[in-house]
Formats: C-alpha cells, structure tokens, sequence
C-alpha cells in the first residue's frame, strides 16, 4: 500500500464481506467517515440537552503557588442566573480526581499548585452566565516564586516519585574505556494535545443516588469510579457512557475525569442535568501537556561509530501532581535504546516536581522523547566521526547476538534491520544524500564568494521500535459483549473507545468475518460502564489487540452455538457447518444467516455472549526492573529531506517516506491515517509546537494565535507511504496485526534529525547545539552557534551544557 499524499491512495471497499464474508484487511472506510464530513456526528455538546440543565464554568485564582488567604465569591453568587458556588466543602466524598495516587484535588483547598488550578465552580442557568461570573471572584493568595521549568525542580531536589533506573554491565568503566566519548545535553520540549474537542461531560441524575455521565473520556472506567469516590456512592450507582471524541491524543486519559467530577457534582447539588465544556484557552491552561525533558548523557564508542557505553538521565518535568508520570517516564526509559543495542547502560529517570500543571499522557507515552535522546545520541556520533548518520544507525542495531534491551527483554523478530534496509534503497537514500552534499557544497562556496546562499539541506533514515501492551500488567484486559438478533443484525459492545482512531470499524470487520456477514450488519454502540464493566484505558496502542480479541471471543462462542444447533438440526458434523457470504453452508445445504439466528430462538439458544481477553506474556515486575514488559514490537522506518535557511530559521519539509509494519493490518485504510497522522503531529511536536511558561508559572502560549500546530502547507508535499507487505506479527495477536496508534509519531524524528543535518553542514564535525522542537528561532540559535555569531544569544531563554568530546 503507498500513498504520496496525505490523501490516502486506497481504493476503499463500498460493500465488505458481502462476497465471501472476509471483512478482515480489507480497506473500508471509518464508521463515522461521513457524518465527520457533514458535521452530524454527535459529541457530548452536540447531544440534546435534557429539560432544566444546568452549565457550569471552573474559576481560579491568578497565583501560581501559595496558600490561600481569603476567598470572597458574594459577588459570584450574586451575579445573574447563578444557582450555585461550588468549592471543595462541597464534596461529598473524597476530593480527588487523580488516577492513582490520591494527590490531584478536583477543587483546590487550602492551597494553590499550579496557575489555573480550580478552585471554584460556578453553577448556573447558561454558560455564558457561569463565565461572566466566574470573574468576580476575589480570592487572596499568599503568593511565593513557583518553580516552573526542569532545572528549577532540579535545583530544590523536589520530585513526584522516587528516582528509576536500568542498568547492564559498568557503563562508567565501558565509556572511559573507549576510544571516543561524547557528553551532551539536549532539552525536549512539550506538547498541548489540541484535540478538536475540547474537554466536555454531561451529567444526568437518575433514582436515588444514581447518576449517568456522558464524558470525553479514554477511560469510562476511571471517570465512574472517581465520580462514584467524590460523591460518597457505590459504583454501581454511576454509568459512564463515551461514544465517541472528537480527539484525545492521551489528553483525555485520566484527565477527563476531573470535569466529569464537576459535572456530577452540580448535577448532585441542584438536582437537575449539568453540562461542563472548556473554552480553549481554559483547556490549555488548566490540563497537562506531554512531558518536556532535560536529558543529559554521555557515550563511549570505537572509531566505526558502534557504542560500546551509554549513561543517561532523563529528567521530565511533571507538573505539580504524580498523574501518569510514573509509567510516562518509565516509558521514556524502555525507549532511550530505540532499536540499538547498548552492550553497558545506565538509564537513569528523575520525576521532576514543578509548581506548573500536573504533564500526562500524550500519544506515545514518553516513548518519543526517549528515542529522540536515541537518535541525537546517534546524529552526534556520527557528526563526530565524519561518518553517514544511517551506516551509524545500522551499525548499532539490534542483531542476533545482540539482541537484550537494557531492561533485560530478548528481542526474536528483527524486522527492522529489514525495513530499514529495504527504505534506504526505495527511497533512494544514497543519491539523495550525495546530491544533498553537492548542494550543501556549492552553497559555502557561494556564502565565501558572498553570493549570499543561504539556503542548505538535509537528510536522515531513523528506524522505530515501540513496545506494545500496557507496562502495568493489570491494565492489559479488555471485555466485550455481542449480541445477535434473529433478522441477523449484530451488535456489538467493548470497553475501548472510540477517538477518531478507527477503532470501533476494526473491532466490527473482526465481528463480521467471524459470522461470515457483512459489515454493514454489525453494529458497535457507545461503550457504557454498564455493559463492559472494569475496563483499561484506551490507550498505549493496545485499543484493538485488546477490544478485538475480546469481541472476537464473545463471537466466536456464539458462533459455535450456532454451529452447534445446525449440526444437530441438519445432522451433520460441526465440522461441516461454515460461516460465509452472509450465509450458512451445512454440509450440501446453504441457509441464510439470519434463518440461523431465528431457529436459534425457536430453539432457545443463546445469542449473547461476553468475551474477555487478557495479554500473555507480560511479566514486568517494576519492582526488580526484570521480566517481559511488551507482548511485541511495533517497527517502522522514516526518511525525510528538509531544506533550511539559515539566515531566517525557516525550514521546509520537501520529501517524506515512511515503511511501517502494521502487522497483518486489520483495515489498510485506517492504518494509513494513523500513520500519516501520526507522523504529521510529530513533525509538530518537534519543529513547530512551543509551550512557552513566563517565570510566575503562567503557560503564555495558551490559545492557537500562540501555540502553533502543523497546519495544510506544513504537510510534505512529496509524502510517501508504505506497509510493509510481507508484515506479520509472530505473537497471536487480533489476525496476526500490529499496533499503530502511537508509534508512528517518532517517525518524525527522522525531520529533526534531517534538521540537524543541514546545520550541522555550517561546521562538518560539530554538533549543532539543537533542541527540541525546531523552530525557526531555535534553528536560527544553533545555526549562529555553529558559525561563531553570538548576537543573538540574548534570544536563548534557556542555557545549555556545550557538546564535550574526549577521545
């Protein structure tokens, strides 16, 4: 499958399974694909709103740390059309909303932790009222200087959790042993999710203490129990229904919750529906981002550029609150060897406190900045040396005989050794990157005549390797439930959750392959805490691994009940009795589908089933650091070409080709836009998308006039991609397929790298002093550094450890 544009090029199948009953692989387009186009595809604002609802607005204070004082909200109370001022006293239960450890307040009492932290909730009869309101509140705050960035928390001592680290071998022995040795610093930057949309939950009282919420949430499971926890009632008693997001990106994981609490909170207090939904620039302020990194490592390795020694320390910035920086930071780790073998490591983790708002998931979990430290480490090795970064790449991958990650898991399948060797020749790598050298020449000779050239160029070929499963072992369980009705329609029901991913159309091809029907009778409704009840987030790539085997398991009981009932009633083996093209063949005789499904009633057997499904193999143990902690892992490889100028800072992504193993892809069509996505938002992270805090711990780029995501013009012209056709997963996954939620996004590495390449061609032998993301006044900082122009360092707001080689 290829694609040269961010059109997907496949052809999408009108009618699936309809022929033959094989829905599985096919290229069938999302199940919402044409109410996202018309506008009719219905999220929690757009449901009618029930009689009498109510709308409420969070309010805060303007420090950013500091007890508080005194807190006047007469005049909100006073205010037109309010019903209500929520504050912590008001709670119930417990005044919690975290999804752990117990330390995010969902009002804030008593003291401040980060600037847009809530501490009031208003209530009233529209939303504009609850915000005009919100605005007349006087809360004193005894004000002291937060600590808003890596090195502040660093320099206090102060982190969320106690430090964690993986070691092989004597890396301080192996890396002053060596014949080179490299020491460097480089700062990765955050993210905001800027999911189309925003944060929202509708909440709507039932009998007694019961209590149904319709939430933006990757994790219904989560939301139920903490809204169940806050108002002092079982959780049986709360439903929690998600149908469908208008975006999440890890955003809306744990930190969904928080607005469904308050929503739930107004409903139990007024009695009546009560609606939340975040403006945008309340959303950027008051949730977490991806976690920024100060990475600061040291390397030893031989003059053909083959590491013999790594010692890293990854300090990420989470916030005022634990959240999920355990398993985010903890991935950042599985990832800092990407697909290269470190024969001695110490890859050390620092959860850094900060009085800013508690960082989350974000699409790939820590795992992009990890290997991001990987590829830098990479780029700097081979600068040093005079070598092509991608022979240094193959050089160091994993290999037989070379094939134990720092953690102690054995890699057995090296498909990408293969990838990247087939998308060096594909995508003409070698003559590019002569070609590249050749204009990169002719521009200095053109600069020195003082022609004034000031444009260069740049490439790179970096591979991916992204583990797949949950590293919490309890959260690799999903259930589902099927039903089938007896005109033949099925519908089907799973503890995932549907972002725009295209989930639910992958788990309904594997429900209507396993029947032999078409997809268009197979049905997934809004997954509900009543149907599939202790579900895992939606999320670390694991959504249709999880959800589809569950479902398909749930099918497959019913299908051997069916089969079951035609043997018996035809007097055949159920060995003879097939499920295919909508019908039923049962030895020489052929029924419909849905003649089945009616004489099962007749003969009253069962057409519902549960499925359950729980990933083998994982056997992480956090506490020793020893066991398996991926199930599998997903690979890819990207080459991208930029060119950049380096008298502006602008840079421009020319060409982009992308070889990624889906596995056995369960939809083609799907997978493509994930990876192209993927790859898009990435190139985002790493280039264009800036958060930028002032130092009283105000976030300044909180609205898209400030804080730039990729747009149209931003998407490589010339986009290439391609699954990688002989792709299966060895593991006994959902039909053999692979993950592709998440591991695309570090295959934009390969334009920060292409970057890199292009400064780096101002000073051959010099590393650019490059962080991350790039973005033209970045770019424009490491390109002065490499040429000796220092007149813009006043520019730099953050200072950093020069490159320092030894050898």
């Amino acid at each position: 499958m290829k694609s040269r544009s961010l059109i997907t090029n496949v052809a999408l199948t009108d009618r699936p399974g309809l022929v033959d009953g094989a829905s599985v692989g096919l290229a069938i387009a999302h199940d919402s694909a044409e109410r996202h186009v018309r506008g009719s595809a219905a999220y929690v604002d757009d449901l009618p709103e029930p009689s009498a609802t109510v709308h409420v607005a969070p309010g805060g204070a303007g420090s950013a740390r500091g007890a508080i004082r005194a807190m006047d909200l007469e005049a909100v109370h006073a205010s037109p059309g309010v019903l209500a001022v929520l504050t912590a006293a008001d709670i119930p239960g417990v005044n919690d909303c975290s999804p752990a450890f117990g330390d995010d307040p969902i009002l804030a009492d008593g003291e401040i932790l980060f600037h847009g932290q809530v501490v009031f909730a208003v209530v009233a009869e529209t939303r504009d009222a609850a915000r005009r309101a919100v605005r007349r509140a006087c809360i004193e705050v005894e004000s002291v200087a937060p600590r808003v960035t890596v090195d502040d928390g660093l320099a206090a001592g102060v982190d969320v959790m106690a430090p964690y680290e993986f070691r092989r071998g004597e890396p301080a022995s192996a890396i002053a042993a060596a014949a080179y040795r490299l020491e460097d610093t480089v700062r990765i930057g955050g993210q905001e999710h800027f999911y189309l949309e925003g944060q929202a939950a509708l909440a709507v009282p039932g009998e007694a203490d019961e209590i149904q919420v319709v939430s933006s949430t990757q994790h219904p499971s989560e939301v139920q129990n903490l809204v169940a926890h806050m108002l002092g009632v079982p959780g049986a008693a709360v439903v929690c229904e998600c149908r469908r997001m208008g975006g999440a990106f890890g955003g809306k994981e744990s930190q969904a919750a928080q607005w469904a609490c308050l929503a739930a909170l107004a409903a139990h207090v007024t009695g009546r529906p009560a609606k939340v939904r975040l403006d945008r620039d309340d959303d950027m302020t008051m949730t977490g981002k991806r976690h920024d990194f100060r990475v600061d490592w040291r390397c030893g390795f031989g003059g053909d550029g083959v590491l013999e020694g790594v010692d890293v320390e990854l300090n990420g910035r989470c916030g005022y609150s634990a959240d999920l920086s355990l398993g985010v930071n903890d991935r950042a780790m599985f990832h800092a060897d990407n697909a290269y073998y470190y024969p001695a490591a110490r890859i050390h983790s620092r959860r850094v406190r900060t009085d800013t708002v508690s960082n989350t998931a974000f699409r790939g979990f820590g795992g992009p900045q990890g290997t991001l430290f990987a590829e830098r480490m990479m780029d700097a090795v081979a600068i040093t040396l005079g070598l092509d970064p991608l022979l240094v790449r193959k050089r160091n991958l994993y290999a037989p005989g070379r094939d134990v990650t720092p953690y102690g898991m054995r890699l057995d399948d090296h498909v990408v050794t293969r990838i990247v060797r087939r998308l060096e020749r594909t995508s003409g790598y070698a003559a590019r990157r002569r070609a590249i050298a050749r204009f990169n020449a002719g521009a200095e000779r053109a600069g020195r005549a003082g022609r004034g050239a000031t444009l260069r160029k740049g490439i790179a070929l970096t591979p991916v390797k992204f583990g797949i499963a949950f590293t919490l072992k309890q959260l690799n369980q999903a259930g589902a439930l099927v039903h089938v009705f007896t005109d033949g329609s099925v519908q089907v029901n799973h503890g995932g959750t549907e972002m725009g991913q295209g989930l639910y159309i992958k788990v309904a091809q594997v429900v209507a392959e396993e029947f032999g029907i078409g997809i268009d009778r197979v049905r997934i409704t809004a997954t509900r805490t009543d149907k599939v009840p202790n579900t895992a987030p939606t999320a670390a790539s694991s959504g249709s691994d999880l959800n589809g085997m569950a479902a398909l398991r749930a099918a497959r009981t019913i299908r051997g009940r069916l089969a079951g009932l035609a043997a018996r009633l035809y007097q055949v083996r159920e060995a003879d009795v097939a499920f295919r093209g909508g019908v039923v063949r049962v030895g020489a005789e052929t029924i419909p589908f849905e003649r089945l499904t009616q004489l099962a009633f007749t003969e009253r057997v069962s057409l519902s089933s549960t499925g359950y499904y729980a990933t083998p193999k994982i056997t992480w143990d956090r506490d020793t650091a020893s066991g398996r902690p991926f199930l599998y892992f997903a690979g890819g490889a990207a080459c991208s070409e930029v060119t950049v100028d380096i008298e502006t800072g602008e840079m421009r992504v020319d060409r982009v080709d992308i070889l990624h193993d889906a596995g056995r892809s369960l939809n083609p069509a799907i997978d493509m836009g994930q990876i192209e996505g993927g790859f898009v938002q990435g190139m985002g992270w790493l280039t264009t998308e800036e958060l930028v805090f002032g130092k009283d711990g105000r976030l300044l780029t909180h609205a898209p006039s400030t804080y730039k995501i990729p747009t149209c013009s931003d998407v490589p012209a010339d986009f290439r991609v391609e699954l990688f056709e002989p792709g299966r997963n060895r593991e006994p996954t959902i039909h053999r397929s692979k993950a592709v939620g998440e591991p695309p996004l570090l295959l934009a590495i390969s334009v920060f790298s292409a970057v890199t390449h292009a400064i780096a061609s101002l000073a051959p032998g010099r590393v650019p002093p490059l962080d991350a993301p790039a973005t033209p006044e970045a770019i424009l900082r490491a390109a002065d550094a490499m040429r000796g122009d220092g007149s813009r360092d006043g520019d730099h707001r953050r200072s950093r450890r020069p490159l320092k080689r030894t050898d």
